[in-house]
């Protein structure tokens, strides 16, 4: 392949943003596309039924529209329940998803205390479930399904004001403390969520590790896609935000996608 890649970042709102970031750093000479599914925002409350008809909705229209090289699917929760069917769907594309970091959460732990923040759909998964068996069966797991979270992100960006109350209230159960131990780990299980680490980290009773997926996503998704795309020189690279409804971006969004934007050009000459 002589010509850049091509790819989409699907969520469901902005928190996909975070995994935007880390894949253009991993992969400077990319073009991307991010689309956000203000249509089907939030998946979280929906039933796993809504969630896969929304997703396979959107898709399908967005995979005609921009033929991308690599699907990112930069939500937890569509991707712990429509990866298979849209791998199934277009066999020819490679899709990379997003699962809760619990893996190296429980690497990272010294207290053998980790907690899960999702959504309340990603707590009641069982894959999630299967993902604490498989990998942190020596820890004592708290999963923590915040039903406004995604949402207080979504303001945030929008230039919103946020109450710290608000975002205590949400992360409060994470913080478990017993026997000598506290929790040192907590698993950001919502890209949404990084967006908010900011209060997270004032808010925090006591200093603890918060684990992003972001990075080890922009892995993957390089590793799916070199051997067809190699990595080329630096360029300048295409980036498209949509919304799945058709809707311009607010202004303070353009705002805040145009800075990142530069953000990343800037790491991009200087690599």
């Amino acid at each position: 392949m002589t010509r850049a890649p091509r790819i989409l970042v699907f969520d469901s709102g902005l928190g996909g943003l975070t995994v935007f970031r880390a894949l253009a750093a991993q992969r400077p000479d990319a073009d991307y596309v991010y689309a956000a599914d203000d249509l089907g925002f939030p998946y979280g409350p929906k039933s796993e039924a809504e969630v896969t008809a929304l997703v396979l909705a959107a898709l399908a229209g967005l995979i005609a529209d921009h033929a991308p090289d690599c699907v990112v699917i930069a939500c937890n929760t569509a991707s712990t329940l429509v990866l298979p069917v849209l791998r199934a769907r277009w066999p020819e594309i490679p899709f990379v998803g997003t699962v809760p970091a619990i893996k190296p959460a429980a690497e990272l732990s010294q207290s053998r205390l980790i907690s899960v923040l999702a959504t309340p759909g990603t707590v009641a998964r069982d894959y999630t479930r299967d993902l604490i068996e498989k990998f942190a069966q020596d820890c004592e797991v708290t999963l923590v399904g915040s039903k406004y979270l995604a949402s207080l992100a979504e303001a945030h960006m929008r230039g919103e004001s946020v109450a710290d109350e608000e975002i205590a209230r949400e992360i409060a159960p994470c913080f478990v403390s017993h026997d000598a131990r506290r929790t040192d780990a907590i698993v950001l299980a919502c890209t949404h969520y990084p967006l908010l680490q900011d209060f997270f980290a004032r808010l925090a009773p006591w200093p603890l590790r918060w684990i992003d997926p972001a990075p080890a996503i922009a892995r993957r998704a390089d590793h799916v896609i070199s051997d067809r795309f190699p990595t080329h020189a630096v360029r300048d690279a295409d980036f498209v935000f949509v919304f799945t409804s058709g809707a311009e971006p607010a202004p303070r969004l353009l705002k805040m996608i145009e800075r990142l934007r530069e953000k990343i050009g800037r790491e991009r000459a200087s690599a």
